[in-house]
């Protein structure tokens, strides 16, 4: 059974959704914006997929690209897409390592859903020759929950 939710109530609290909303300049302005779970006795599966992700590299200042999947099975809160299109966007100007930016996201998405089970692959483009995939989760998954492969294949070069 659905948990009953007034959703003009959940809309009234946030501070994206049906907005003008402009781009955070870097992820710690950014807000993340959290629903209540519609179906909090179901364990299920969610996904996010950022392939066009961007930072800068914080020697250089050259962008960085990679290709995020962000994967969750929600306790009591699921993210409101469009602040975590916004989150993830607010990365364009900020300079950090690839592992700054994919354990970040994680970290902070953790804190503010408190998932039952959180995990974020980064799959980042070359530079220099190197693709460096950077891998975060919070826990094991429930048994019960089917979690797919994240379907992204190592750097292969144009082989």
């Amino acid at each position: 059974m659905t948990k009953d939710i007034d959703t003009k109530d959940i809309y009234k609290n946030l501070s994206q959704l049906g907005k003008d909303t402009k781009a955070p300049a870097n992820p710690e302005e950014a807000e993340l914006d959290r629903v209540p779970n519609p179906r909090p006795n179901s364990d299920y599966f969610v996904r996010f997929t950022c392939p066009e992700f961007t930072s800068l590299c914080p020697v250089t200042g050259q962008p960085d690209f990679a290709h995020m999947v962000i994967d969750y099975v929600p306790d009591e809160y699921l993210v409101e897409s469009k602040s975590l299109k916004l989150f993830m966007q607010s990365f364009r100007n900020h300079a950090a390592f690839h592992e700054d930016c994919t354990v970040g996201i994680g970290e902070r998405l953790a804190q503010e859903l408190k998932p039952k089970y959180l995990r974020i692959g980064g799959y980042w483009y070359p530079r220099g020759g190197i693709p460096i995939d950077v891998f975060f989760q919070t826990g094991l998954a429930p048994e019960n929950v089917w979690i797919p492969d994240q379907g992204v294949p190592t750097y292969r070069g144009r082989g």
